[in-house]
């Protein structure tokens, strides 16, 4: 009585995953135990490969990407730092950071040498972590909405960075907050804004600024800032590119150097 041929199937089974099934005999059955291991070992493996990224690790702005489906312009803020240390100097010494999340970009402020730092959150607070509660009790960090006057004295900042705010607000609501923004700072204004063709959380969105964000392009944003009497601030601008262009650093979001009013 002639011997049925075995399932090549049920041996690829057997034998565990494919990089495996090469090295064992093809007669010999492989205990459920082994088998097991090799499939730990390929999962563990196939994550270890899914999480690493460029140097073996996925920086803060890829994870961002990936959990979030868009890039944040107050994570950028903290990425861009050093370049504009280059480009104000001195100016960083009273910073002033408007934007959802503001209470991360300010602790990266402060972490800077020679440099004070507060916060505006237009919106509610989302981190309830110790530091930014006790960022709050400080009085470094505050919830305004910034569709209305800011709590504060004309130039009482060296510098205002507003990030991720402005593109939630209409053509309406911007003729008075950036009037406002500029009014407070005594050095300049630097916007990071979002770029057309970004995404960012639908849900979030809706529920927490009451409309999606409107992304709009460098020609809109120069064009109306023109119309509000702010100037690009050039010399800002020419030492920024130049800092970051040394770093071979490319800011995933739009970023504008404004001059205040005099």
């Amino acid at each position: 009585m002639s011997r049925r041929p075995g399932n090549p199937a049920r041996r690829l089974a057997d034998g565990g995953s494919l990089p495996f099934a090469g090295s064992m005999h093809s007669k010999s059955r492989s205990s459920p135990l082994l088998s097991i291991g090799l499939v730990v070992v390929g999962a563990i493996l196939l994550i270890g490969y899914c999480y690493s990224g460029s140097g073996g690790h996925i920086t803060n702005r890829e994870a961002l990407s990936k959990t979030e489906g868009g890039v944040s312009c107050t994570l950028e803020v903290q990425r861009a730092l050093p370049f504009l240390k280059k480009a104000y100097g001195d100016s960083m010494r009273k910073v002033l950071h408007v934007g959802p999340d503001t209470c991360s970009a300010v602790s990266s402020l402060l972490k800077e040498e020679d440099t004070e730092a507060w916060g505006v959150e237009p919106y509610d607070l989302d981190d309830v972590s110790a530091n930014c509660k006790s960022l709050v009790r400080k009085g470094l960090v505050r919830v305004a909405d910034i569709k209305f006057p800011l709590p504060y004295r004309p130039k009482s900042f060296s510098l205002v960075i507003v990030s991720d705010a402005l593109d939630y607000l209409s053509p309406k609501y911007l003729n008075k907050t950036l009037p406002e923004l500029a009014r407070v700072s005594a050095d300049g204004l630097v916007v990071f804004s979002g770029a057309p063709g970004q995404q960012r959380v639908k849900v979030a969105e809706l529920s927490k600024f009451g409309r999606p964000a409107k992304f709009r392009t460098s020609t809109w944003w120069i064009r109306y800032f023109v119309q509000t009497g702010l100037q690009e601030n050039e010399s800002a601008l020419k030492k920024f590119e130049q800092a970051a262009l040394k770093k071979s650093y490319k800011p995933a979001c739009q970023v504008f150097h404004l001059q205040t009013y005099d």
